[in-house]
């Protein structure tokens, strides 16, 4: 039995992560959370109370649910941010199929691993993220999420309605990653780069917009905001002054499919100090192409799900 489950699981490996992934925000969580239903998948396989792609659905939320109240219990220094993951869109696309997905399925699956859906979802409880996206994103029904969630219908339906008004900010400009949207991300990521490689304060801030906001996430392992920047003046001089002091240690740039839009990712070959050697950098645009929001993670342990084989290079810019 045993062999014939171990058999099996890695059919659904990639739909576990993708769930956990989207519940946590933590490839390192991801990880675990399929590590453990695999676990339990060979120490108690399916008994026919549920089929056995429900039954493992069923484990790795409720294991998911736990791991995001655990994180949301440690205390983080600094500012916390999702974990950059490079994977392709039919990878993306493939971690979940729902033959037949509930009418009431609101997000796509590609959308659905953007930082601007991420954070978003940083406003809901543990239970109301796990049933939002069961809900609007992977498109099980309410009866079929109370079964994997482990409550009433009807409590599932209340959670969703409150879990819908909390994304109702997001759900104004939403984050579809579109060749449009693509497109605008990548030349706003040029200009940028270009900007802080020239050092040039009037052709960054007529990037920015006004009320442009950064976010920095350094883990408490290497120097950055405490907490969020605000304002068009401020933010520049932030990352000008940051670019001028990576520049004497041989820094890298290059734009990379992240979390389904593009990302500058940064190598700096001559660390010093507390400089962190790999960074990246993901974008919000307006549809004018300013920078809304500029979402930095340099914590180590967040950014290994960067050098899976299919991160794909999206192209290559000059040092900066």
């Amino acid at each position: 039995m045993a062999r014939d489950a171990a058999r099996a699981f890695p059919s659904q490996r990639r739909r576990l992560w993708g769930l956990a992934y989207r519940l946590t925000g933590s490839a390192a969580d991801a990880d675990d959370v399929v590590q453990e239903a695999f676990v339990r998948w060979l120490e108690r396989a399916p008994d026919g109370d549920l089929p056995p792609d429900a039954w493992l659905v069923r484990v790795a939320t409720r294991l998911g649910i736990d791991a995001l109240r655990a994180r949301r219990r440690r205390t983080y220094v600094g500012a916390w941010l999702p974990a950059p993951v490079g994977r392709s869109d039919d990878e993306w696309i493939e971690s979940y199929a729902n033959s037949e997905p509930d009418p009431e399925l609101r997000y796509g699956l590609l959308e659905s691993v953007t930082f601007a859906f991420l954070i978003a979802l940083e406003a809901l409880s543990a239970r109301q993220r796990a049933v939002l996206l069961l809900r609007d994103v992977l498109g099980y029904s309410a009866a079929e999420t109370a079964a994997l969630v482990g409550m009433r219908e009807g409590n599932v339906r209340v959670l969703h309605l409150r879990a819908r008004r909390a994304l109702a900010s997001y759900d104004q400009a939403r984050c579809v990653p579109t060749p449009e949207l693509r497109a605008r991300h990548r030349a706003a990521l040029e200009h940028l780069l270009g900007a802080l490689g020239a050092q040039d304060a009037h052709a960054l801030e007529a990037l920015l917009a006004d009320a442009v906001r950064t976010v920095t996430d350094g883990g408490g392992e290497y120097t950055a905001l405490l907490a969020p920047l605000v304002g068009r003046e401020r933010v520049a001089l932030f990352y000008l002054r940051a670019a001028l002091n990576r520049a004497a240690g041989g820094v890298t740039a290059e734009i990379r499919l992240v979390n389904g839009l593009p990302a500058a990712v940064l190598t700096l070959a001559r660390p010093v100090r507390r400089q962190a050697p790999l960074t990246v950098m993901t974008l919000a645009c307006a549809l004018d192409g300013r920078v809304q929001a500029i979402h930095t993670v340099l914590a180590s342990e967040k950014l290994a799900a960067l050098g899976v084989p299919d991160l794909r290079n999206e192209s290559h810019t000059p040092s900066v």
